[in-house]
């Protein structure tokens, strides 16, 4: 036996006469990690720089509020395709020439929406181009959002595999409440795009130190290539054939898939419509851009705050639990976004921050955990987590379009409310209640990695 050197300082061996494979880890995969963070968080910051300032673009370009919702709206319609095709990019062109792609169409966006700010230009023409700016924003930021997951199984262990997925899945969050914060304090929204277009530019540079995959897998699901999104898609509708035990997913984990499917599209989207709408939930009640700002800010932070927590307990203590944890904590989030309908008014801000921070925390603290559990019970990191982001991505533009339908008149009190919105909302986060015991989880990957290592 010779003595291998893991590059973390963790000890193993290779038979020099095996073709057995041997695991590692390498200290290179941070490195790739924080670039696809800080990428995710560019992207999230594309998506929702115009919520908290919606009022305000409106009035700066002289365009409805409608029309501005669409700039955030254009990025989750074109985000559904791509997400289903995402798989198959991948497959054909690798992780890392897709990624450098979709930093060149980040920063192609942001000069085009900076292009869009010209006093010369009529709001149609200003429109036109902030609209096609979005429409690449939203080509780009699948890339790094769906594929945290299959990032984390091809470079991180069993012990950092869920964290991995929370850091780099929670930046997108975290990038909208970067944008939720900056973009009313740095002036006008035409400045404000500026300074979104040079953040854009210098971090699409990151993307040149992703690397497609280590020499060394460091697990057994890391060494196996993920099925081809045919097959998995015929075993998710139970048509794979019954003999193939290690892909073909029981009727159990088919139940499961579509609960985590749905139940992901669901709490995902009440969070990014609210925070789409954010500024015209609460400029009836007299707050301005700027407390808007800071309300859907606390979400994300509160979220965050939970996520890092809360994903090492469930990479090293609560390996086993995932669907548990879903069992316990959706019935309280589901309860605080209902109860937000009754928490937002004049004089509101205690218990909508009180409302917002429940329901941030415990709904990021299961986003690792669904998108993990998602990949144990197809086996395919990039399908699971591309089903997933197009269900939450479908709903949240669902929710923001009957926005319009359910908004109240000018005569109602007060005057153009969203009081029904967020009723619809907190009902569709409740319902998930009853729907989460049927789900077992059984962790099949991680199994099998347990029996390899």
């Amino acid at each position: 036996m010779v003595p291998l050197e893991i590059a973390d300082g963790v000890a193993g061996s290779i038979d020099s006469y095996s073709t057995q494979v041997h695991y590692r880890l390498y200290k290179k995969r941070f490195v790739g990690a924080v670039a696809l963070c800080l990428l995710n968080c560019i992207g999230g910051m594309n998506w929702l720089w115009f919520s908290a300032i919606s009022l305000d673009t409106a009035n700066a370009f002289g365009l409805s509020v409608t029309k501005v919702n669409w700039l955030s709206n254009v990025v989750n319609v074109v985000y559904l395709p791509v997400s289903l095709l995402l798989p198959w990019i991948v497959g054909k062109f690798g992780v890392r020439r897709s990624f450098i792609l979709a930093a060149l169409i980040l920063v192609l966006a942001a000069w085009l929406r900076f292009a869009a700010t010209a006093h010369s230009l009529s709001p149609n023409g200003a429109y036109a181009l902030l609209f096609i700016a979005q429409f690449l924003a939203g080509l780009s930021q699948p890339f790094y959002q769906v594929l945290a997951p299959k990032y984390s199984e091809t470079w991180f262990g069993l012990q950092g595999r869920v964290t991995a997925t929370m850091v780099i899945s929670l930046m997108n969050p975290v990038g909208s409440a970067l944008a939720q914060l900056l973009s009313p304090a740095v002036g006008s929204p035409r400045t404000s795009v500026l300074v979104l277009g040079i953040i854009s530019t210098v971090i699409a540079p990151t993307s040149l130190l992703l690397e497609e995959r280590p020499p060394s897998p460091p697990t057994f699901a890391g060494s196996r290539t993920s099925p081809p999104v045919m097959e998995t898609l015929r075993s998710v509708l139970g048509l794979a054939n019954p003999e193939e035990k290690d892909r073909a997913m029981t009727l159990q984990e088919r139940i499961d898939f579509g609960i985590m499917t749905w139940g992901f599209g669901v709490l995902v989207a009440v969070i990014s419509s609210f925070t789409i709408l954010v500024a015209q939930v609460y400029a009836p009640y007299g707050y301005n851009s700027d407390t808007s700002g800071f309300l859907g800010a606390a979400v994300f932070i509160a979220g965050l705050v939970g996520a890092i927590i809360t994903a090492p307990l469930f990479d090293r203590v609560f390996t086993h639990h995932l669907a548990r944890t879903l069992q316990l904590v959706i019935p309280i989030i589901g309860g605080a976004w209902l109860g937000l309908a009754w928490a937002v008014k004049a004089h509101g801000l205690v218990p909508s921050y009180f409302v917002l921070v429940i329901a941030g925390f415990g709904s990021f603290m299961l986003l690792p955990v669904a998108l993990e559990l998602a990949c144990e019970v197809t086996r395919n990191a990039e399908f699971s987590s591309a089903a997933l982001w197009f269900a939450a991505n479908a709903l949240t533009t669902f929710f923001v379009l009957v926005a319009d339908d359910l908004r109240a008149s000018a005569a109602a009190n007060p005057p153009s409310n969203l009081n029904k919105q967020l009723i619809l909302q907190g009902a569709f986060a409740i319902s998930l209640a009853p729907l989460v015991i049927f789900i077992k989880g059984k962790q099949v990957r991680r199994e099998q990695d347990e029996r390899e290592r």
